[in-house]
């Protein structure tokens, strides 16, 4: 007979989750790239100061490291990187973080450098072997004061000058080799597009001199976003479009775009990162897809010769970094109940199978709340998108007659989409007792292109309504404590936190993770890839610098009337630590509770172990001490300005 349920306050239940095993669990999966029978992929390592680690796994043997520290795969093109390596015939080629070069590396040598000191970035690495070189993106950082210039370029596998191949536009990306090595295809945008806003797919035939001729735009443009090319085995060019309003797959053939299958559906993510991958081949005409529909990716199978699509059901709710490899199609998966792992997809008969996985998860599924995706009508009128995870724990329940504390969650991007793929960061929350709702408020992806662009000249607003409306919607059908609601929220999430904590009056305490409170300082020193992001979001800056002033947290901390924490790196070259200093300080001036913890080490995202630990726990104390529950683990104290010292 089961053991009946210890009751106890939301918040204060023990829970096996702890933050050690939240930083331990927090491998990412990165890029896959198939070479003979071998698989390579990405690991970021926590426990190695989140280093990106490359692995092999050849049939019949272990996965095995094969990038000795300190070496780090990790491109900072646009700042977000990826696209870090390619292999060919065992020999791997990747930028290295720490001075973002290219280097070489073949079995049990030691990585060899390409390319030499000097101000430049790569990222979206391809491999011309017929010419011996290697094709990517080059930022070039040699003009300071100025932005950075990009192209495209051949770098030469043996000694021999950089080419540029193709220049002029402010950004590139996804250099993809036709079968033949005759044609080159590649995207280009200007500003002040967005890729997933506008964007062009360029063709180019590749002459005996390695330069490249007749280069001609053939699809995209700005109000049409193009990602992803592609060639078939025969030498067709796919690539995917939003002309209809959402992500689909396209073929050219005689240099018209031919839709292949028409879906309210997107088949690719807004590419923030290089080489985003959604598709595949799994012979000349069959195609395994990823795609997404309410918030939940999906597999499905595409014959190109007769237009029939199958969609594969699987347990999986988050798919990506779509790949060919021998006799079958690999990919990222993940679900609520399991680690993200790489997969394997077998064609005939159709089957999935688990390859590796992030990392082993000892807890059991009564420690496991699952997401309820849930769609309303919000309070101003909007459809509104969220996922609710209740708490769940297999030894405790609630005292009768309380309801859980709500943590709304605000994604970043804000052109992103939040994910049902087990967090084990998320269910730290779950398990102590909190109520969850993440919130793909307008403008998240996902959901078409209208609804992404739902945001614009909205941003502070729309965003802020959503995560409102999503809170008093819970808590109106008793899944939440009214009056205790918490917002979280990580770099333009944190924008949307700090934003609703001025505008509404119903949140008890914020977290804020690398959050933006000052949009016109923002404006005024970006990263190139986001310089005109806000005259989308907002509109253009200075002619429209009073609705910046207007929409910037920092200008109403007399209207914050409630805790918050902040985290921030002192690395972070997105939105600078200064951000989450002022908001901290001028709200340590007005008297109330505030904490801030800084890391030394980290930037836009904290990838270190002890960051991830620390902050977990600093913000579990926090809630602790502000909402008036005392939480079960042994906690490092926390400084918080302007409360009592805690017995």
């Amino acid at each position: 007979m089961a053991a009946a349920k210890k009751r106890a306050p939301y918040g204060s239940w023990a829970s096996p989750i702890g933050a050690d095993l939240v930083a331990s669990a927090a491998v990412g999966l990165g890029r896959i790239a198939a070479d003979g029978l071998d698989l390579y992929w990405l690991e970021t390592r926590p426990r190695e100061k989140g280093r990106n680690v490359l692995v092999r796994l050849r049939p019949g043997h272990e996965p095995l490291d094969i990038l000795p520290a300190p070496y780090s795969a990790r491109s900072r093109v646009n700042e977000y990187g990826g696209g870090a390596f390619t292999v060919r015939d065992g020999a791997v080629f990747f930028v290295n973080d720490a001075d973002q070069r290219l280097y070489k590396l073949v079995p049990d040598e030691s990585p060899s450098p390409l390319t030499p000191p000097g101000p430049f970035r790569y990222a979206d690495l391809t491999v011309d072997a017929g010419r011996r070189r290697l094709l990517c993106i080059r930022e070039d950082y040699s003009q300071p004061g100025r932005e950075p210039m990009q192209a495209l370029v051949g770098i030469p596998l043996d000694d021999g000058e950089s080419i540029i191949l193709s220049q002029g536009a402010d950004f590139y990306s996804s250099p993809r080799l036709s079968p033949d090595g005759g044609h080159l295809a590649w995207i280009a945008w200007n500003h002040p597009c967005m890729p997933w806003d506008g964007s062009e797919l360029h063709l180019g035939v590749l002459a005996g001199d390695g330069l490249l001729r007749e280069e001609t735009s053939v699809a995209g443009g700005p109000e049409e976003s193009v990602c992803q090319p592609l060639w078939s085995p025969a030498g067709i060019l796919h690539f995917l479009s939003d002309r209809t309003g959402w992500w689909n797959l396209y073929r050219l053939l005689d240099r018209q775009a031919e839709h292949l299958y028409a879906v309210e559906a997107d088949f690719t993510e807004p590419p923030w990162v290089f080489d985003q991958a959604n598709y595949a081949f799994l012979n000349a005409t069959r195609i395994l897809c990823a795609y997404t529909q309410g918030g939940v990716w999906h597999l499905g199978r595409l014959e190109t010769a007769n237009g029939r699509w199958e969609p594969f059901e699987t347990p999986l709710t988050m798919i990506s970094g779509v790949q060919t490899a021998a006799n079958c199609v690999v990919f990222l998966g993940g679900s609520p109940g399991l680690p993200t792992a790489v997969m394997r997809y077998e064609d005939r008969p159709a089957r999935l199978v688990t390859i590796h996985a992030a990392g082993t998860l000892s807890i059991s599924d009564a420690y496991l709340s699952r997401p309820r995706h849930i769609t309303f009508l919000g309070g101003h009128g909007q459809q509104t998108h969220a996922f609710y995870y209740a708490p769940l724990n297999h030894d405790f329940t609630g005292p009768d007659g309380e309801l859980p504390p709500l943590i709304v969650l605000g994604h970043g991007g804000p052109t992103s989409a939040a994910s049902t793929s087990l967090r084990l960061d998320l269910q730290f929350w779950t398990s102590r007792g909190f109520a969850v709702a993440d919130v793909n408020y307008r403008g998240s992806s996902g959901y078409g292109r209208e609804y992404r662009r739902a945001l614009y000249g909205n941003w502070g607003v729309a965003d802020v309504e959503d995560c409102v409306d999503t809170a008093l919607y819970l808590a109106g059908r008793g899944l939440a404590d009214r009056g205790r609601p918490i917002i979280r929220g990580s770099s333009a999430g944190g924008f949307t936190a700090l934003s609703a904590l001025a505008l509404y009056d119903i949140f008890a305490a914020g977290a804020c993770r690398y959050a933006i409170g000052d949009l016109a300082a923002l404006a005024l020193d970006p990263v190139k890839f986001e310089a005109h992001y806000a005259d989308s979001l907002i509109g253009p800056y200075p002619e429209m610098r009073d609705v910046y002033l207007q929409r910037s947290p920092i200008n109403h901390t007399e209207d914050l009337n409630c805790p918050i924490i902040f985290f921030h790196g002192l690395d972070d070259k997105v939105v600078p630590p200064a951000q989450s200093e002022i908001m901290a300080s001028a709200l340590r001036d007005k008297g109330l509770p505030v904490a801030y913890l800084a890391f030394p080490g980290e930037g836009h995202g904290f990838r270190q172990a002890e960051t991830i630990k620390r902050t977990l726990e600093a913000e579990l104390y926090f809630y602790g001490r502000v909402l008036g529950f005392v939480p079960a683990d042994q906690l490092e104290p926390l400084e918080i300005a302007n409360t009592k010292p805690s017995c």
